[in-house]
């Protein structure tokens, strides 16, 4: 049995894992359950609805985390605090325009809807706008997935009949993206991290991006 007839044999528990899925994070699986979507064997509505009801159950869980468990977290997790920290600083400058991109900026959207939870954000104002960036998050990626399978079938012609090979075009074609978007994400993220560390103690980041170590208050020394 091929992708296409289990697809086709198991739809609703499809839609029942794109909705865990992106309750997670998952992208890349909605990007390929779109592509199924243009070949017919899933309904692209039913699958946007399924990962934007996901996302938004998803990230409404974090903020209620953050809310009532983030300071906990942050203790045993420490490693979280300069991503939350970077969130925190881009709520401030954004608001509303952060909450609705976030899902798009490696290295904060974990952290960032905790990081609204903590940070005391309005629990209806973050409901009302997350809800809206779900919806824009849902429909980028399974309506990209679903352009891309469109465009491998017109470049591939009679083969493409196959639909392990539009797949497989599909799956070469966002891993070279998520990588890409991944490491430029990755340099992105410590260039915001060291700003808001220079923003809450320039003195000391200055000292570290130049690799100058800092000197004892007390004038104490070797």
């Amino acid at each position: 049995m091929d992708v296409a007839e289990l697809i086709r044999e198991y739809q609703n528990l499809f839609y029942a894992i794109t909705f865990g899925w992106a309750f997670i994070e998952g992208e890349s699986f909605v990007i390929f359950a779109g592509a199924a979507a243009f070949k017919g064997d899933l309904n692209i509505y039913i699958l946007i609805l399924a990962a934007w009801l996901g996302s938004f159950c998803g990230d409404q869980c974090w903020f209620a985390l953050g809310r009532f468990f983030g300071a906990k977290l942050l203790v045993r997790l420490p490693k979280l605090k300069a991503g939350v920290a970077v969130a925190m600083d881009m709520v401030e400058k954004y608001d509303v325009l952060f909450i609705l991109s976030f899902r798009f900026i490696y290295g904060v959207r974990n952290v960032a809807s905790p990081a609204l939870g903590m940070n005391g954000y309005p629990w209806l104002r973050f409901a009302v706008f997350n809800f809206i960036a779900a919806f824009i998050w849902a429909n980028s990626f399974a309506w990209g997935g679903y352009i891309l399978a469109k465009a491998f079938e017109e470049l591939l012609g009679d083969i493409s009949e196959n639909f392990g090979y539009v797949m497989l075009a599909v799956f070469a074609i966002v891993c070279c993206i998520l990588f890409f978007v991944h490491r430029s994400g990755q340099k992105r993220f410590k260039r915001m991290q060291a700003q808001a560390q220079s923003e809450d103690d320039p003195a000391g980041a200055a000292q570290t991006a130049s690799g100058a170590p800092r000197t004892n208050p007390a004038g104490g020394g070797d």
